[in-house]
């Protein structure tokens, strides 16, 4: 399933490093998350979508490790390159094992399959 990114060929040799640095903290932070804990849940304030997640995630005792990037208005930039890097255009994004799973309604069928939890 490649989805289409523009090829590092195709940008001008002045911008790679920039392309590759832009918002980097973010993602890297993200990385380590993933690599610490089995079942982590990337989130923003006011969002009512990550605040279900948790509360799931608490109701069925599965632990869980939460990061919150800002709300509707502040850190959104930051949390863009979150979206570029995963594709996926909404919070929470939630990865379980290492893998990407998506958001809220991806991990409830996921909790309720047993597949998680």
């Amino acid at each position: 399933m490649p989805r289409p990114v523009l090829d590092e060929t195709q940008m001008h040799p002045a911008i790679r490093d920039v392309v590759a640095t832009n918002r980097r903290d973010i993602v890297d932070e993200v990385m380590a998350a993933i690599a610490q804990h089995d079942l982590v849940v990337v989130g923003m304030a006011l969002n009512p979508y990550p605040r279900k997640a948790r509360a799931l995630l608490k109701a069925k005792g599965i632990p869980f490790h939460y990061l919150s990037y800002g709300s509707y208005l502040s850190e959104w930039r930051r949390r863009n390159a979150l979206k570029m890097w995963t594709g996926w255009p909404t919070f929470p994004m939630v990865f379980h094992k290492g893998i990407f799973i998506g958001g809220y309604n991806d991990l409830a069928k996921l909790v309720a399959t047993g597949e998680i939890g």
